[in-house]
């Protein structure tokens, strides 16, 4: 099975962490029968924004399970989870509040990418505020989105600035 990350605006309107929740249910219930597994949702503060990473077989059958619930999938990319195992993000024992998309450079390649966050993350300790989390890279290398804990936007922004990584777009997540 292959991770997968869909972004979605859910398709409805929703307003509030319950209504959030009871769709998330409705979606999770739906997945499950085709076989696909939600690993992780992570909401913008406003509800506008969805990111959810599923464990699933392809993507044709998830999108199809998504859309019989009403969600309006906007994108839907195989993804390698770098910085944390799956075990460990399937706990959801750590708290982010940040979601940075970069969209990735043409030139780039996986193994490229690798060794850049590798000897670059050591920078990450001057920016004592910011936990950075685990980041979901696109196979395709388009893109990845990048999960961090603290305390403002300004400070994941210095933090990216530390690891010499540019930011496209800051979404705080809400988690309460």
């Amino acid at each position: 099975m292959s991770l997968y990350l869909v972004e979605s605006n859910v398709g409805e309107t929703i307003n509030n962490k319950a209504e959030f929740e009871k769709k998330v249910s409705t979606i999770q219930e739906s997945v499950s029968k085709a076989n696909n597994n939600l690993i992780e949702v992570q909401v913008s503060k406003d509800f506008s924004r969805v990111f959810l990473i599923f464990e699933a077989e392809n993507s044709d059958k998830l999108q199809d399970a998504l859309v019989e619930t009403g969600v309006n999938v906007e994108l839907v990319k195989e993804v390698r989870l770098v910085g944390k195992e799956l075990d460990e993000v399937k706990k959801q024992a750590d708290n982010v509040n940040y979601l940075v998309e970069w969209n990735l450079p043409e030139s780039l390649t996986m193994d490229k990418y690798l060794e850049r966050k590798k000897k670059n993350s050591v920078h990450y300790a001057e920016v004592p505020e910011v936990s950075f989390s685990r980041t979901y890279v696109c196979e395709d290398m388009t893109k990845c989105l990048c999960f961090y804990d603290a305390p403002d936007e300004p400070a994941v922004r210095r933090a990216r600035e530390a690891v010499q990584t540019p930011v496209d777009s800051i979404t705080e997540i809400d988690n309460d």
